[in-house]
């Protein structure tokens, strides 16, 4: 399937094929706003701008689709739109169906969109949802007409229309289109008319001929105003070719911003008859302003108009620079590179400078010093770029627990904590699937029936939880449910069936990490949505390779808290380097609780082999690192430094010869470049030059427990 698509004009031929990435992604967002909107939408008491920012999503993306000739997508659009059209203007009361039917379309429509982008076919057939989507808009399906004041009987084109309003709200129309190189396009916006039920009624004042100057008019009697007239015509031809009046007015602009814009591009009178130049939309009287000259005024770009048309709500003259720029992620990676070498290339400067007199060299020490801050600075604007709010994961969700409603026949309601919080947009991608199956199996297992719910004491109503916060160096995901929690006693019986080592002296955190193994399970039964045994052990190995943790915390009864935490970015990290013997290792930041000086009569043996040091009324196991790395030493080492590490909800020691520094470090993937190494989660170059190896402090303590 090709996506190439031209426009013919005085013979040459345009490629329209260059614009089609900012089409896909701003369908995209327009799509997620519409499911956003949708589910927001109260049955009963439905907000008017919310039915009309989900009629202006359906609106854009018709047009968009129409414009490239993506026809499936524009004939979908278009039923959708009349539906949408219909509600907003509170011709039809909108109903479950609806929504459920308008979500479904939203789905289609991504997959749609998604086959054009790749050029794949899309294999379905729109045919039985375009028709119900219909029989909604023309109230055949369970929609229940709404009484309005207005009776209308729609019109088709070219029937003779009455000189005066004949309803409360209409106006008479004096509408002139052109210049237009196509006189057809005219055609297209009197189909309109014909094709949306409410719009009005339209009849060519001018025999179907354009005047000298290539302008076709027409009459028009309708209640919708000059701005969403203007809206639909933008379909077929340019704002800048409409111009709108009502007849008995006198021709000079009127105080509407939007006729006075039409108006000025269509006439040639002088500047000063508009002193805004149409760029200011909305004003409720005419504003003096000084603008430059007109040859020396910026003309709006396409992608600047095409968000004026999604959010009408908005003043126009807040919309005419963007705010934000699209970045292919391949170039901000490719930035973020770079940023890193730099780092590393300021560090073999800083251990360079190190070797000089500061007083010989003051000027040197002190460009050294601002280049050291100046690359810290760069490194965290550059990184910011790559920073999502996890409102981009938590946007999922509220769909997802509506459809898992309707198929458990449970209640359901989510509520979220700390959406603006910000992630790493490469860790935002791999921790959305398995917060999915977390709260999958929230809404399956852990939340109850309306029924039982009710007899506990429960309202029937089940709450699901997201909460996001950062902590430290490390962002915390929570996903809570108040459901019936974890039974530590079906745990341990079914643990005991499976074979696994278990006692009844564990702690109840051993015993809900049970559900951890893989294929454990104790759903009754196997449903569509979890209880298969497979998941929960892919969810916590996932999220270990992102130098994670993941925790359980229940409470029968009363619900589950399952806790993820996950450093800010894999790119670059804080980290303290310590010596051993000739080797230097890293120690992420994010993990040290602290460092105290021993000697060796402060390790205590344990059962012959194992070491252990008391700190502060605790014994912690102790690690030597040049033992586990098998580090070779010229002369034997008694004492040391010990640092204290925590992960996972466990503390150790580790034993080393000296604390080097903190800075930051570029991490490499060692596992890409190398191999996998046990006890290690990357590698870095120091600023001599060398390889330093980063140390996987949840390895280690795992390794500790086992």
């Amino acid at each position: 399937m090709s996506d190439t698509h031209t426009s013919e004009s005085s013979g040459d031929v345009f490629d329209l094929s260059q614009f089609h990435g900012v089409f896909y992604e701003e369908a995209g967002e327009n799509l997620t706003n519409m499911e956003a909107l949708l589910l927001d939408t109260d049955e009963s008491n439905a907000d008017d701008e919310s039915l009309n920012a989900i009629f202006r999503c359906a609106h854009s993306i018709k047009g968009g689709a129409a414009t490239f000739g993506f026809q499936d997508v524009a004939d979908l659009t278009h039923v959708m739109e009349t539906l949408l059209d219909r509600l907003r203007r509170r011709e039809l009361a909108i109903t479950s169906g609806m929504i459920d039917t308008l979500l479904e379309s939203g789905d289609v429509l991504k997959h749609l969109l998604a086959s054009r982008q790749s050029g794949a076919d899309p294999g379905i057939d729109c045919t039985e949802l375009v028709a119900r989507i219909g029989a909604f808009a023309h109230g055949t399906v369970a929609a229940a007409p709404v009484s309005v004041a207005v009776t209308e009987t729609p019109v088709s084109a070219g029937t003779s229309v009455a000189a005066t309003p004949t309803a409360p709200g209409e106006r008479v129309l004096d509408i002139a289109i052109g210049p237009l190189d196509q006189p057809k396009f005219a055609d297209n916006v009197v189909e309109l008319f014909s094709e949306i039920p409410g719009l009005g009624t339209i009849e060519p004042t001018d025999d179907g001929q354009p005047d000298a100057s290539k302008t076709r008019h027409f009459r028009v009697v309708s209640t919708v105003t000059d701005s969403d007239l203007l809206d639909l015509f933008s379909f077929h031809v340019s704002r800048e070719q409409v111009s709108i009046r009502e007849l008995g007015a006198p021709p000079a602009p009127a105080p509407a911003p939007v006729a006075t814009a039409a108006s000025t591009a269509a006439s040639t009178a002088a500047p000063e008859s508009d002193p805004t130049f149409g760029f200011f939309e909305d004003l409720p009287v005419p504003v003096a302003v000084e603008v430059p000259a007109p040859e020396a005024l910026v003309v709006a770009a396409p992608k600047a108009e095409a968000a004026r048309s999604a959010d009408r709500s908005a003043p126009a003259s807040a919309n005419l620079e963007s705010s934000t720029i699209r970045v292919p992620t391949e170039k901000v990676d490719q930035l973020i590179n770079l940023v890193g070498e730099m780092v590393i290339t300021q560090a073999m400067l800083a251990q360079t400078g190190r070797g000089l007199d500061a007083v010989v060299h003051q000027a040197m020490a002190t460009a050294l010093t601002d280049l050291e801050r100046n690359t810290r600075l760069l490194q965290e604007a550059v990184m910011a770029i790559r920073m999502i709010p996890m409102t981009a994961v938590f946007n999922r969700f509220p769909r997802m627990l509506r459809d898992l409603s309707g198929r458990l026949g449970k209640k359901l309601e989510l509520h979220t904590i700390g959406e603006d919080t910000e992630l790493d947009k490469g860790l935002i991608e791999k921790i959305t699937d398995p917060l999915t199956h977390l709260v999958r199996n929230s809404a399956d297992h852990g939340i109850e029936m309306p029924a039982d719910r009710i007899a506990a004491g429960k309202p029937e109503h089940g709450t699901v939880t997201l909460a996001a916060a950062h902590q430290g160096g490390s962002i915390v995901i929570e996903v809570r449910d108040d459901g019936r929690g974890l039974n530590r006693g079906k745990l341990l019986a079914k643990a005991r069936e499976r074979g696994l080592s278990v006692s009844d002296s564990m702690s109840d955190a051993e015993v809900y990490g049970l559900i951890f193994a893989p294929g454990f399970s104790t759903a009754a039964e196997v449903t569509d949505v979890s209880g298969r045994g497979v998941g929960m052990d892919v969810v916590k190995r996932n999220i270990t390779s992102l130098g994670g943790s993941v925790e359980i915390d229940s409470v029968e009864g009363q619900g589950m808290r399952v806790s993820v935490r996950l450093p800010l970015t894999l790119a670059i990290m804080d980290g303290m380097s310590v010596g051993v013997a000739d080797e230097t290792y890293i120690v992420p930041l994010a993990s040290v609780v602290e460092s105290i000086h021993m000697t060796a009569s402060d390790v205590k043996s344990v059962g012959g082999t194992g070491r252990v040091v008391e700190v502060r009324n605790e014994y912690l196991p102790l690690v030597r690192l040049d033992e586990l790395f098998d580090v070779p030493r010229s002369v034997e080492h008694s004492g040391g430094i010990m640092i204290v590490v925590e992960a996972e909800g466990g503390r150790i020691a580790l034993l080393v010869d000296d604390l080097i520094g903190q800075h930051q470090v570029v991490v490499k993937n060692l596992e890409a470049n190398y191999r996998k190494v046990p006890g290690v989660s990357g590698a870095t170059i120091l600023g001599d030059g060398r390889v330093a190896l980063i140390l996987d402090v949840s390895w280690l303590v795992r390794r500790v427990r086992h």
